[in-house]
């Protein structure tokens, strides 16, 4: 046995064990997305009843937790979260945790300024010979807490794949090791809409050969990524390593040959996807999965040449002005990496940020462009970032643009039935 192994064995303990050493007035950050520590954070509401409130950061579940989804286990857990998807947006609707606002680069290094944390739990890989593990799919914001914690706490899945980058942590920084397997949160694979793959051609339009990507998550994205399949030596540079992107390597068309930075790797924060995604992930020296501080900080961005960021919106005004995470005052989402995609792209040598969004939502009864953001809407992205919004109608160039031509050009790609309205209110409201 090496010391390593008898290390392991030394801090190997029962989850109940390991939750015994968190305290009141414990500030706790954990890994999250499909990196979550899954078997503690079934057994974290065990808690209540033994000790007093904590704070905690980051449990952006893609599965549902009690201690975090009924709003009685809140006297105990005092969560913040950065973004809301599913099982998150129905908790904080219940008040069971709260949103905090931030750009993903340097949020986590912004709340430590307030939170002093303290102990950190994350999801790893079996330990190597080495005595290494591996936080493989997320790492936003798992280095940092990591680094500034006084106790480790790790759950060994030997479900997931082993991936490359900045990913690894020593047995030496890790207090103790609990075992599970867990099942992996997974996205399935999107079928994009007629509507979604005319914008998604429009987009691939924009991309030319040799260019760096970004690709967000959802239906248009995944379109954008199906219409590339003519292009070439496309590199990667992401805060989300996503399902498209397995096709595009499949395919030959993500090479990253002609980049300007890691040369040659599909740079990402984290990964979400299919089991396919994560295999694909495994082992593979042309993934690099680094800190979010570095991936996401516009100016790491900026220098990648000719890249094009695509993003979607809930909503855009006819200035330009952008809102992708809230409905009204109603917080649906969040900012996530947008805002430092967008404002890498634009710094960057033949940049493009795209934002891309069908014309019309609930069922063709609103349109997505409107004269002004419903009252109490977020800005995500100022209009002075924007460089142009897609629709299934065309491209609506906002860069270089004063207000008056952004609304001559937004209208022409609104839906047909909204036009008239939306002049009419520029006109009404001094839209120039």
């Amino acid at each position: 046995m090496t010391r390593y192994q008898q290390e392991y064995r030394d801090k190997l303990v029962s989850i109940e064990e390991a939750l015994s050493h968190i305290k009141t007035g414990d500030v706790i950050a954990t890994s999250q997305c499909a990196n979550e520590p899954t078997a503690i954070f079934d057994a974290m509401h065990t808690l209540r009843g033994k000790i007093g409130p904590v704070k905690m950061y980051g449990p952006m579940c893609f599965l549902p937790h009690k201690f975090m989804q009924d709003p009685a286990y809140s006297d105990t857990f005092d969560i913040d979260v950065a973004f809301l998807m599913g099982d998150t947006r129905k908790s904080h609707a219940a008040r069971a945790l709260n949103y905090y606002p931030t750009d993903l680069h340097n949020g986590p290094a912004r709340w430590m300024t307030v939170n002093d944390c303290n102990v950190f739990i994350a999801a790893v890989t079996p330990m190597d010979r080495h005595g290494y593990f591996k936080i493989p799919l997320c790492l936003i914001h798992e280095k940092a807490f990591l680094e500034a914690a006084d106790m480790v706490i790790v759950e060994v899945n030997s479900n997931l794949p082993s991936v490359w980058g900045d990913t690894e942590v020593h047995i030496s920084q890790v207090d103790w090791i609990v075992e599970a397997d867990s099942p992996l949160p997974y996205l399935p694979e999107s079928t994009p809409s007629e509507t979604e793959m005319t914008i998604g051609g429009y987009v691939a339009e924009m991309i030319n050969d040799g260019d760096t990507i970004q690709l967000g998550i959802g239906g248009i994205p995944d379109a954008a990524a199906l219409s590339l399949m003519d292009k070439h030596d496309l590199g990667v540079h992401s805060e989300m390593i996503t399902n498209s992107m397995v096709t595009l390597v499949e395919n030959g068309v993500i090479t990253g040959r002609k980049k300007s930075i890691h040369k040659g790797k599909i740079v990402g924060t984290f990964a979400y996807g299919t089991q396919k995604l994560y295999d694909m992930l495994d082992n593979n020296p042309g993934v690099q999965l680094l800190r979010g501080d570095y991936v996401n900080d516009p100016w790491v961005i900026a220098r990648n040449d000719n890249f094009v960021s695509v993003n979607s919106c809930l909503s855009v005004d006819l200035s330009g002005q952008i809102c992708s995470e809230s409905i009204g005052s109603r917080q649906y989402s969040g900012t996530g990496g947008q805002v430092d995609m967008a404002v890498g792209a634009s710094h960057a040598k033949g940049g493009r940020n795209i934002i891309a969004v069908p014309a019309t939502k609930k069922g063709g009864t609103v349109s997505s462009i409107t004269t002004q953001l419903a009252p109490g809407s977020i800005v995500t992205l100022s209009r002075n970032e924007v460089d142009c919004v897609v629709t299934e109608f065309g491209v609506a160039w906002l860069k270089g643009r004063n207000v008056r031509q952004r609304v001559e050009n937004l209208i022409a790609v609104a839906h047909p039935d909204f036009r008239a309205e939306l002049r009419a209110n520029a006109e009404k409201y001094m839209l120039w």
